[in-house]
Order: structure tokens, then C-alpha cells, then sequence
């Protein structure tokens, strides 16, 4: 399972990083999935390994600007590729009306199936690979993030018996991993003899803009990853004169803590942690870590992660 990171900043563009949008993808899939798509998402693909011919799916969390003005740019650029195979688009309500009025009024003309898909809190949804869940969020906006859990491998044969039988592969193969029996050498062969042990999904959380974490609850207890937005630390939040409903680097990592998440990769990162400046991105991760013991990471745009079926998170 990877994920390439192609925007990490919050509220608007820097020179540094780009809007919302982060891609995922599952081994042995010819597709991959878009969550969030902040303007000039379509040059980050560009800038990638990614290509915009392999998009399946786009996910919006919620319907701040920074995460969802990139949706027509990158539509219209699908057509001019002559990509014309469907597209589905998973966002709150009003993303309907937003990517209508907008291709109608630029009288846009996508010859290929759009089909836009307005999803309600708790609702769930089954893909080839895995399914999803939508959950609620506390921001300033509905938003939402989205419970992702790998399906599990259970058609595993354990092909070292069978060849003790003197049963090489064959479509016999194919029957036992179907539930049959099957008769070999004159003996009936029960498929439960021969499977392995089922392997266990992997499972994560891809979260919008929230100004506590903990709102995830018993979701969020033994996660393999957690990304979530961290927007601020605590002195800086503290010090704003307007509040804004985010998560600070030391909720974060409290939550991350007690709910013992394995893996935690922050983004949605304010401006102003930045190379130049005086307060630089370090910080953020500093605090998290101060108190969170597991695997942590703070995305920059570009970046390419893998969680590897044994939980661990590597950058790659």
C-alpha cells in the first residue's frame, strides 16, 4: 500500500508545498485512488510517477477550497488527454452542484462518464481492494475522514501439502481456493485441510481538516496509519488572535499515544513552518514526538510512503 503526498499545506500554496491531495495505491492494481484535490493538483500528478490515465476514484473530505478547486482543471485535462474511461467522485453535499456549475458555465463537454457520488456521514462503500467508511470530522466545515480497511487474503493454499499429495498446481488448485472439494488419487480432498491462515487487511485513516483527533474514537485504537492534518503547534495556536478549528502538533500526538496508533504521518501544514523562516517544520514534528512513541513522519509534498504488510511505515 503507497502513498504519495502531492500537497501538504494548509489554507493555500507556498513555494514550498502545494494544497491538499494525496494518492493511494494497493499492490497488483492497475488503478489508484485521489483523496482531495487542491488547485494545481493536476501539475503535482505531472511532477509525479503518477498518471492522470490510472485515476479511478477522487475522495473529498470537505468543501474548503484548498482541498476540492482543483476537481475541474484536472477533469477537463483528463478529456484533452483523449482519457476517456469513467471517473467517480465521493464528496459531501454540494460537490454536485459545484462541479455542474462549473463545467456548465466553461461549457465543458467531458465525453467520457462522470459520475459524482454525494456521500453521508457513516455511510460505508466496497471497492476491489478494500472498503471505506465515512466519518465525522469537527471543523468549521463538514468534513470528514475516511476509514480505509484492506480486505483480507483468504484463498491462500498451502501448496506444500498438496504437493506432498503429489498435487501440483492445477485448476484443481482453483476449486480448493473456491470452497470444493475435489478427488484426487481416489481420496476426497477438503479445502479447510489446505488453506492458510487468513491474512489480516491493512487498515488506515485519511482525515480532513479536524480540530480533535479523539473524535475518531475506537477507529483510531491499533491503526496501522493515521494521517491527519496538524496544522499548528500549541504555542502558536495558543497565540492566534481568531481561532480556527485545527489540530495542534501536541493534540496530536496525545491522541496518536493513547489510542496506539502504529503508524502516524502529519500534513495540512501552516505557512509559516516553512525553510526560511524562523519557525521551520521541525517543530511540529518535535512536538508530536514528545508525546507519541510510534513510527512518525511530517509529509512534504512528493513524498512517497509504504505500509508494508508486517505495519511498519517506510519512506520510500
Amino acid at each position: 500500500m503507497t502513498l504519495t503526498f502531492l500537497g501538504t499545506s494548509a489554507g493555500k500554496p507556498t513555494k514550498e508545498r502545494n494544497v491538499s491531495a494525496l494518492a493511494l495505491e494497493f499492490e497488483q492494481d492497475n488503478k489508484w485512488y485521489l483523496f482531495d484535490c487542491g488547485e494545481a493538483t493536476q501539475r503535482q500528478i505531472m511532477q509525479s510517477r503518477l498518471s492522470i490515465g490510472r485515476l479511478d476514484t477522487i475522495f473529498i473530505t470537505h468543501l474548503h477550497g484548498d482541498h476540492y478547486y482543483g476537481l475541474p482543471g484536472l477533469l477537463a485535462t483528463k478529456k484533452l488527454d483523449g482519457i476517456l474511461k469513467p471517473m467517480t467522485i465521493y464528496g459531501p453535499e454540494g460537490i454536485r452542484t459545484f462541479l455542474e456549475c462549473a463545467l456548465d458555465v466553461s461549457e465543458e463537454h467531458l465525453g467520457y462518464v462522470l459520475k459524482i457520488i454525494e456521500y453521508k456521514s457513516e455511510e460505508s462503500f466496497l471497492f476491489d481492494k478494500f472498503s471505506l467508511k465515512v466519518l465525522p470530522l469537527v471543523h468549521s466545515k463538514e468534513s470528514f475522514a475516511f476509514y480505509i480497511k484492506e480486505n483480507d487474503i483468504t484463498d491462500r493454499l498451502n501448496e506444500e501439502k498438496l504437493r506432498a499429495l503429489g498435487l501440483e498446481p492445477s485448476p484443481l488448485y482453483g476449486e480448493l481456493k473456491r470452497g470444493k472439494s475435489i478427488t484426487f488419487q481416489g481420496k476426497e480432498l477438503d479445502p479447510k485441510v489446505f488453506m492458510l491462515e487468513p491474512v489480516i487487511g491493512r487498515s488506515l485513516i485519511i482525515a480532513g481538516d479536524n480540530s480533535t483527533p479523539e473524535v475518531l474514537g475506537s477507529y483510531l485504537e491499533d491503526l496501522d496509519l493515521l494521517v491527519h492534518e496538524c496544522t499548528y503547534t500549541q504555542e502558536v495556536y495558543d497565540n492566534l488572535v481568531k481561532k480556527v478549528l485545527h489540530t495542534t502538533a501536541k493534540e496530536l500526538g496525545i491522541t496518536a499515544q493513547k489510542k496506539r496508533v502504529k503508524n502516524l504521518i502529519a500534513n495540512h501544514i501552516d505557512p509559516r513552518y516553512n525553510q526560511n523562516g524562523t519557525l521551520g517544520v521541525e517543530m511540529i514534528y518535535n512536538e508530536i514526538k514528545s508525546r507519541y512513541e510510534g513510527r512518525l513522519f511530517v509529509a512534504d509534498d512528493f513524498d512517497v510512503y509504504y505500509l508494508g504488510r508486517d505495519r511498519v511505515v517506510e519512506k520510500l
